[in-house]
């Protein structure tokens, strides 16, 4: 049985692709928009996007391009400055009000250039979660290409939680379903080309350009951000705070969903929050 969600579809078009978006919360609230990872379509931020609702936030949550619902792109077109791109027309298209921006791991990449490149001051908090610090001149990204692709190989033949599970095996049993449904959904070449961007585009050029209000949330045993790359993030941007989540790996709303809360809670406050 399919895994429910709790947003509503919506679909727009910009930057020449349609785009698909789960939302959440009251229409007049303060925009926050999710940013999920390189397989992670937009449904499995659903547990996520709910909570942050209930904050007092209206969340909006894109299938990136290649994944889920969202068009596929050219091959080619999967560097971070089409995704930031594709994140510009999406506010623009959905008429976001200076919001908020939340990335974990590729969309945390993607965050930080939309930041840069397209909104400057023209936006709420930005969370980057766990982004990928690899790159030129920095080693290679953690998981390789070929963890990446048995994943998806295995989601496109039919895969189960239980099989999910030898990955993620802290998970919720829900969101572990969840990923084994949507999973299949990501392009290959979306896939392929995003994670060899982890390792010839380099996050630190828009790091080193961003300004609060701003926050880096890390796992504190995730292989992504490790401790050498954390002294250099500091050094490349002392403005920006880091803040480390125990007993959370890469994955990190995912591995504990309240350390992670306790340490996002601080950045987005607002007036209108609930709770």
């Amino acid at each position: 049985m399919a895994v429910e969600i709790s947003g509503a579809s919506v679909t727009v078009e910009g930057n020449g692709l349609r785009h698909h978006v789960l939302q959440y919360g009251d229409t007049e609230a303060p925009d926050l928009l999710v940013i999920p990872g390189i397989t992670s379509p937009a449904a499995t931020a659903d547990f996520l996007a709910v909570l942050l609702a209930d904050w007092g936030y209206r969340v909006h949550v894109p299938d990136v391009r290649g994944r889920g619902r969202s068009d596929r792109a050219l091959p080619g077109c999967y560097r971070l400055t089409d995704y930031a791109d594709d994140v510009a027309a999406v506010v623009d298209a959905l008429g976001l009000r200076r919001p908020a921006l939340l990335g974990h791991s590729m969309g945390a990449r993607i965050a930080a250039a939309y930041a840069v490149t397209h909104a400057g001051a023209d936006r709420g908090p930005l969370l980057l979660v766990d982004p990928p610090t690899s790159g030129p001149g920095r080693g290679p990204y953690p998981t390789t290409r070929e963890q990446f692709l048995t994943q998806l190989h295995e989601a496109q033949r039919g895969t189960t939680a239980d099989e999910v599970r030898r990955f993620y095996p802290h998970w919720p049993e829900r969101e572990l379903a969840l990923r084994a449904e949507v999973l299949a959904s990501c392009d290959e070449t979306a896939v392929v080309e995003t994670h060899a961007g982890f390792e010839t585009e380099d996050f630190f050029v828009y790091w080193r350009k961003l300004t609060a209000p701003a926050v880096l949330i890390r796992g504190g045993v995730s292989p992504v951000v490790p401790d050498d790359a954390v002294a250099d993030l500091r050094r490349s941007n002392p403005a920006i705070d880091i803040v480390t989540v125990p007993d959370a790996g890469h994955m990190v709303p995912w591995d504990n969903l309240e350390g992670f809360l306790d340490a996002a809670r601080p950045y987005l406050h607002h007036p209108d929050r609930t709770r």
